[in-house]
């Protein structure tokens, strides 16, 4: 017996912001003062750090909660389940619905409880909650889904990461280039296969990491609104990865049985190709070895940095076969792994 993913589903928004796109935008430094390089100079470097060409933002109709309930619809369909079957739907997220041009967040009541109202699913014994826990809210929701299951308290469980973060950028601020929308979906639940959640790790560093990532004003200083924005301490937030996702990546292998050359594939949160790209090459020299080609797939050169939907969308894209060069085969060992808000980290060892 096993607790395996056994439908994925994804939305990707149509809207394609590309970065030429950002040639005529206002960027500031944090204190207001304007930034002594033209654009174009600013975006070419953006582009050769985060390595983010486009991104995906939702249209004006589009709430948080719309896109959840479509990858939740796809995931319920490609694992072929009765949706009122699902015990547990566990959507994570960060910032709730925010309609188009508005200023407030809703999460009243919660995305979990909107999506199930979208699915139409009648049975109250299924029971929908929101989890916020920054980016790497996703894997732990899966996280807690294998605890209700192995703990007998559910059969199968909805996890999802929906975030539309073109609702909360400051446009002129150069980090909102990183952010974009989406939404991914699984369904997980137990069954006779071999494999799936082999082991798991979490860490929350909040005694001086804490305000990392955080709401903030604009960097215009003639806005006088108060709406806030996400912010960010990028060198802060790429130092402490460095130095704590690759031990936490290390443990959680060793809690699973599996040796590193087992590792086929390290689905990482996309948040900054140098940065993922970093944290896995060191992760790799932590066993004396040189990071596989081809180990650590990437979406986010065209689809941003979405948050908690990074993940789950990376791996239904694969699976879909919809990622260029990238496969995951049966009895394949995986790792998933986020760092974000919190600040906090965690990562799964799966077997397919």
């Amino acid at each position: 017996m096993a607790i395996r993913i056994t439908g994925t589903g994804s939305y990707i928004p149509s809207i394609v912001e590309k970065n030429e796109d950002f040639y005529n935008h206002q960027f500031l430094n944090a204190d207001g003062t304007s930034i002594d390089s033209p654009n174009e100079i600013i975006v070419e470097k953006f582009e050769a750090i985060t390595g983010i060409q486009e991104r995906r933002y939702v249209n004006e109709k589009q709430l948080n909660s719309d896109i959840a309930f479509i990858a939740a619809t796809k995931a319920i369909e490609d694992a072929g389940i009765e949706k009122e079957s699902i015990d547990y739907i566990i959507v994570a997220h960060n910032y709730g619905d925010i309609k188009y041009n508005t200023e407030q967040s809703d999460t009243v009541p919660s995305i979990a409880s909107r999506v199930k109202h979208l699915l139409q699913i009648k049975n109250p014994k299924c029971v929908g909650y929101d989890l916020l826990f920054g980016c790497p809210g996703w894997i732990e929701g899966v996280i807690q889904a294998n605890a209700f299951i192995t703990a007998g308290i559910a059969k199968r469980c909805l996890v999802i990461g929906s975030e539309t973060l073109s609702r909360v950028i400051d446009k002129h601020d150069r980090d909102s280039m990183i952010y974009s929308d989406g939404a991914g979906a699984v369904i997980i639940e137990k069954n006779d296969e071999k494999g799936g959640i082999l082991a798991h790790e979490t860490a929350t560093y909040a005694l001086d990491e804490a305000h990392f990532i955080f709401f903030g004003e604009t960097n215009n200083p003639e806005i006088t609104d108060q709406r806030r924005y996400i912010k960010m301490y990028g060198r802060k937030i790429y130092e402490f990865a460095l130095s704590n996702v690759p031990m936490a990546l290390k443990s959680c292998l060793e809690k699973s049985g599996k040796s590193i050359t087992d590792v086929k594939k390290i689905l990482i949160h996309q948040a900054n190709e140098k940065m993922d790209e970093a944290i896995v090459n060191r992760f790799y020299k932590l066993y004396q070895m040189k990071t596989p080609q081809g180990i650590m797939p990437m979406s986010i050169n065209r689809l941003g940095n979405s948050s908690v939907a990074t993940v789950p969308t990376l791996l239904d894209i694969i699976l879909k076969g919809q990622l260029e060069n990238q496969e995951i085969n049966k009895g394949d060992i995986i790792m998933f792994a986020s760092v974000g808000a919190g600040m906090n980290i965690n990562a799964i060892v799966y077997q397919y």
